[in-house]
């Protein structure tokens, strides 16, 4: 476990090291796949992933410099927080790097107006509610979730492939609920901390 140490290791905002970035990479791609390259390789400016106190942040370069300047306990964050890495070295992605999943998405779903309550209460979704998948989906893959107005939800793993949701019963499974935008409101001070 790489997070042992001095107590400051943390409190620094730095890069992320080659352990880290992997995690970070791993769980991008299994959302947004090859399509990763993108929020690295940017045609705009460069962008940066920094780790702070254990959440990972993606930044501008230009942000970054100019972050140097505050006192590191004046620094809260820096950027938009896509996730955060756990006491036991795994690295969670957060529901506020939801826009950057649902531009590069491979995989989506989206939920019929019936179920989208459900799913922003922080329920899974059944094949009742299920109103459309992307061709091609395997199971226990990460997909972001939209209502059928495109508007991204958040996002989740499929439990079936799209070959398998079309023959399963109504009640059956087809997402297991990872996060939400209602998280904003459930878990406000987790987020903001």
């Amino acid at each position: 476990i790489f997070f042992r140490g001095s107590p400051h290791l943390f409190n620094t905002m730095r890069p992320l090291n080659e352990d880290e970035w992997k995690l970070v990479l791993e769980k991008l791609s299994k959302y947004i796949g090859a399509n990763s390259k993108y929020l690295i390789n940017r045609t705009d400016e460069e962008w940066v992933f920094m780790l702070h106190e254990r959440r990972v942040w993606y930044m501008s370069k230009r942000l970054k410099d100019m972050a140097v300047h505050f006192a590191r306990d004046s620094l809260r964050g820096c950027g938009v927080a896509f996730g955060r890495f756990t006491h036991h070295g795994r690295f969670r992605l957060d529901v506020t790097c939801l826009d950057f999943l649902s531009q590069y998405a491979q995989y989506k779903i989206w939920v019929k107006p019936n179920q989208e309550q459900s799913y922003l209460y922080g329920n899974n979704v059944t094949r009742a509610g299920l109103g459309r998948i992307t061709q091609g989906t395997p199971r226990y893959q990460g997909v972001v979730v939209y209502n059928m107005a495109d508007v991204p939800l958040g996002f989740g793993v499929s439990a079936l492939s799209t070959t398998a949701c079309t023959k399963c019963e109504t009640n059956a499974m087809v997402l297991f609920h990872e996060t939400d935008v209602a998280e904003y409101l459930r878990n406000e001070d987790h987020l903001a901390s």
